[in-house]
């Protein structure tokens, strides 16, 4: 059977690991002319208001519990889970409980034709 893979705003389960990450501020890990990797910090009361970025994301929920918004809905992320989102669709991030996350994104112009759908439609 092929894999299944995500779309934008599908939340992904991964494997705990027994190194939990200890919370820091946020930091850019990683910087290329394609990519940036950050280990972003969520406090609970400190939400990131609506916003888009450039390029491709995703965001891996390392601590804690996140809120994600995006195409119209929430996605909440709890350690291990993950979420895709395509480059230029609006989203805000806020922390159900204080939260660190693994942000990747892919830099360069945003996909033409609009905002993506999800293909399996809205029975989700």
């Amino acid at each position: 059977m092929a894999l299944q893979h995500a779309v934008s705003g599908e939340r992904i389960e991964l494997q705990r690991g027994d190194d939990d990450i200890a919370h820091f501020t946020s930091v850019a890990l990683i910087k290329t002319e394609h990519m940036e990797l950050i280990r972003l910090v969520v406090p609970k009361e400190k939400p990131m208001p609506e916003h888009r970025v450039e390029g491709e994301m995703t965001l891996v929920c390392l601590e804690g519990e996140i809120a994600f918004d995006a195409h119209g809905r929430t996605t909440i992320l709890r350690p291990n889970e993950m979420v895709y989102l395509a480059g230029g669709e609006p989203h805000a991030v806020r922390a159900n409980k204080d939260a660190v996350a693994l942000l990747t994104i892919l830099l360069g112009p945003v996909r033409t034709g609009g905002p993506t759908r999800d293909p399996r439609g809205s029975g989700n």
